[in-house]
């Protein structure tokens, strides 16, 4: 499912017009933007949570060429599954 699939269905199940559906995704995922910049984490119930997580430096190797590299530290966001989701979904 991407963005505006979700959007659909918001409308279609709650009987909305599209641009109203539309500003609640983008308010949603907004705020959970705005949250993880303010390393705030973000818990949803049944489903998982969201955090930021900080990957220290190091030095890789080009695939292509070899040659030695410098990896910056960064900061990326992680999804961490919850466990009523996981066992939705671990369905044989």
């Amino acid at each position: 499912m991407n963005k505006s699939q979700l959007i659909d269905a918001l409308a279609k199940s709650e009987s909305l017009p599209l641009k109203k559906a539309e500003e609640i995704v983008n308010m949603i995922f907004g705020d959970m933007e705005k949250a993880l910049i303010n390393k705030e984490r973000i818990e949803i119930r049944g489903f998982g949570s969201f955090k930021i997580k900080h990957y220290e430096g190091y030095q890789g190797r080009n695939p292509k060429t070899g040659q030695i590299i410098n990896v910056e530290s960064k900061k990326l966001p992680f999804f961490k599954v919850g466990k009523e989701l996981k066992e939705r979904v671990d369905i044989d």
